[in-house]
């Protein structure tokens, strides 16, 4: 009897000593790989995006979904170098007459003349400049040696983008073929249901890109009412600009108000201040109240569901989280409706009854 207990103690030693490595190397190989799954989790998410598009697309105009796949993917192409063109354009011009004026401009901050000269004097910057003039120089060639750096960082995010949208372009080609061998693996009893889960997790990306762009739509057309009225130039263009910074949940806001207050200053200091205050107050308006409200109706989450998603995930895994937490918690709130305990299901949405919601799928 000793032998048999002696046995079954080693029997499950050994496995939880398996499961351990196995876990670890799990881990380890998660770890190493974290930039290409990032890339694959990405992907995944504009692929959910734009299959609903790809489907129609071929149901209604184009029988071949490689075609249909091939013009959607060019037509958002064209919508982002619109986008691009609407702000690089003014901007490029901007920068160029920038730099014809820019000696005039320093012989005016040296001098404590101009805007820039005065703003300088103001805040003592001059006098740090002038007496600091050895450091600055020092410091300006020590930032030119790590251009090698930089230069690297700019081909992997190339790459990365690259890749990103190829895995996104195959994914949605395949995913006729992929969800076919998945339901067929399933079997008839499952297959409902994992149609079922697919549609609520397309719905919900899908509802995430579309209140996230209210948001951001929003937010551009506040913008470019304070800095009209306040007399910044270029108004138009830089409310474009923290409009699209504005699909960054939670920071994005942060990094528009950066862009909007440093044009508003260089143009008066009372712009610059009107504008810092109108993104204080906008920030907390739609951190707390336009975020919440809006994308719990677009994707069906309680509003401090949303919130305490955003928060949670943007610590662990900083923008990428921020950004996936939301559209991440609506399929989780699906999967544990559709596979967890009945006690941990959370009530449906108000709504239409799931058998019309079923007839109009």
């Amino acid at each position: 009897m000793s032998n048999t207990d002696d046995r079954g103690t080693a029997r499950r030693t050994l496995i939880v000593i398996g499961l351990v490595l196995a876990t670890a190397l799990a881990l380890g190989f998660v770890y190493a790989t974290r930039r290409v799954l990032v890339w694959a989790v990405v992907a995944a998410f504009f692929a959910v995006a734009l299959k609903p598009l790809v489907d129609r697309l071929q149901r209604r105009l184009v029988r071949r979904r490689t075609l249909a796949t091939l013009l959607v993917f060019l037509a958002a192409f064209v919508l982002l170098a619109i986008l691009a063109a609407l702000i690089l354009v003014p901007l490029f011009g901007e920068l160029g007459r920038f730099a014809d004026r820019a000696p005039e401009l320093l012989r005016d901050a040296r001098a404590g003349r101009g805007p820039v000269g005065q703003l300088l004097e103001r805040t003592g910057a001059r006098r740090y400049v002038s007496e600091h003039s050895e450091q600055l120089r020092d410091l300006g060639g020590q930032l030119r040696q790590p251009a090698v750096g930089v230069l690297r960082g700019v081909v992997e995010s190339v790459a990365g983008l690259v890749t990103v949208i190829v895995l996104a372009y195959l994914m949605v080609l395949e995913a006729p073929r992929i969800t076919r061998g998945l339901l067929a693996a399933a079997g008839d009893g499952q297959g409902e249901r994992l149609r079922r889960v697919g549609r609520e997790v397309s719905r919900t990306v899908t509802g995430y890109l579309t209140g996230n762009l209210l948001i951001s739509v929003i937010c551009g057309v506040l913008t470019y009412a304070v800095l009209a009225l306040t007399g910044v130039p270029f108004a138009a263009v830089i409310a474009l600009l923290v409009a699209v910074t504005d699909l960054i949940p939670l920071v994005g806001a942060t990094l528009g108000a950066v862009i909007a207050a440093g044009a508003g200053f260089l143009h008066s200091p009372t712009a610059g201040v009107i504008v810092l205050v109108f993104f204080i107050v906008y920030q907390q308006l739609e951190n707390h109240l336009l975020q919440p409200l809006i994308l719990s109706r677009a994707v069906r989450l309680n509003p401090l569901t949303v919130l305490v998603s955003v928060l949670l995930a943007a610590e662990l895994a900083g923008l990428l989280g921020a950004l996936l937490a939301i559209p991440a918690a609506g399929i989780v709130q699906t999967l544990v409706r559709e596979y967890g305990p009945r006690r941990l299901r959370p009530a449906p949405p108000a709504g239409p009854s799931p058998q019309s919601a079923g007839s109009t799928d």
